[in-house]
């Protein structure tokens, strides 16, 4: 089941790329813990933020040696009962207080620590795809194989949807079509899906070029939306100007370190947490972003090498559904601090600060390291 055999075979030109994002993140928490603390007011790099960033990334570390030499197999058999315990835990959350107004965490007052079950949510559904879309195989392009992944995808979509948390529901849509892509689905059901999602874009990119007014197709959209969720529709929000204005005024070369004066200030909101991307823009300015995005063009690549070189068809799946799942999380918060998407608070790989993405990421790509290193086996 496990063997560290398999930890000497994976692509360790992942670990530089990751090793590098990772000093990103804290660079930016350090600079941007202002949360009152003396260790935060005194200059210190290790504020307390920081701190626990560093313990996600260790616990993160070690889950991902654990996956990378685990046999990724063996997951098909545990499939149903990690979908299991995925629904129950989304379910669950709804008998729980609110935090922030919403109900997407657990509190764990012993570890002082907050648990958010739909950031593992996401990776469990690739799991279940792949299982199903596997054996599923000879009758990839019958209507009720769609129709059952469809209930696989659906099932955990409105949970997460009712939380609210619109943007991690909306990550499961481009996995699922993919995976459809790759799993040989009938090929109307990925047309539709296809259709389905290029209108919501072109609709949405009407909005914020202009092209329809926010506020003339509120009396509409509200009877499908909520008012807050149709308001993040909204191209001239605080928070989209706060974003490309920091991003501007990093320029080239940026503000330098801790010398930023308008996150600094307060002006961006979520500065280490969704909106890290233009709050790491005005201290580093485009050289700094352009970096990140070669090192996360770097890890998407390596991840696509997985898919092509996976020796079975379910590895081939899963590989497919886990790129994607860290692809549609870079593509979103980029274009939503860009004003090409809404805020939908969707967290920056391994660099936006939280727990549980860290985790659910290590893991995701400690799965694709086994995948990479069981690649000839047959």
């Amino acid at each position: 089941m496990w063997s560290h055999k398999y930890i000497s075979r994976i692509d360790f030109r992942v670990l530089f790329v990751l090793i590098g994002l990772m000093t990103i993140s804290l660079l930016t928490i350090a600079s941007y813990s202002t949360d009152g603390s003396p260790d935060a007011l005194d200059g210190s790099f290790f504020t307390p933020l920081v701190k626990r960033q560093i313990e996600g990334f260790l616990l993160g570390f070690g889950v991902f040696l654990f996956f990378a030499g685990f046999d990724y197999n063996k997951l098909r058999e545990w499939t149903w009962l990690l979908y299991a315990l995925m629904i129950l835990s989304l379910i669950g959350l709804f008998f729980t207080d609110p935090i922030q107004r919403v109900q997407r965490w657990y509190k764990i007052p012993l570890l002082g620590i907050s648990f958010q079950p739909s950031e593992y949510a996401k990776l469990i559904v690739v799991i279940t795809l792949s299982w199903f879309l596997e054996r599923r195989r000879m009758q990839a392009s019958s209507w009720s194989t769609a129709f059952f992944g469809l209930i696989i995808v659906g099932i955990p979509f409105i949970l997460i949807l009712k939380q609210p948390d619109l943007g991690t529901a909306l990550v499961l849509f481009p996995i699922t079509l993919v995976m459809f892509y790759f799993g040989d689905l009938n090929s109307w059901v990925v047309r539709m899906l296809v259709t389905a999602g290029s209108v919501a874009l072109f609709f949405i990119a009407l909005i914020f070029l202009g092209v329809i007014s926010h506020e003339d197709i509120r009396p509409y959209a509200t009877k499908v939306l909520k008012d807050y969720q149709f308001d993040r529709l909204d191209p001239n929000t605080h928070h989209q100007k706060a974003a490309i204005t920091a991003i501007s005024i990093g320029g080239l070369t940026g503000k330098g370190w801790r010398k930023s004066e308008y996150t600094g200030s307060g002006w961006l909101p979520a500065s280490y947490t969704d909106s890290v991307f233009p709050a790491f823009g005005e201290e580093f300015g485009f050289i700094g972003l352009l970096f990140l995005m070669v090192l996360f063009y770097a890890l998407l690549y390596f991840s696509f090498q997985v898919t092509a070189t996976a020796s079975d068809h379910f590895g081939r799946l899963l590989s497919a559904g886990v790129t994607v799942y860290l692809a549609m999380h870079i593509l979103v918060n980029v274009g939503m601090m860009c004003g090409l998407l809404p805020i939908t608070g969707v967290p920056l790989v391994l660099v936006s600060y939280g727990g549980s993405s860290i985790l659910s990421t290590m893991i995701a790509l400690g799965i694709l390291q086994s995948i990479y290193s069981r690649r000839f086996m047959f």
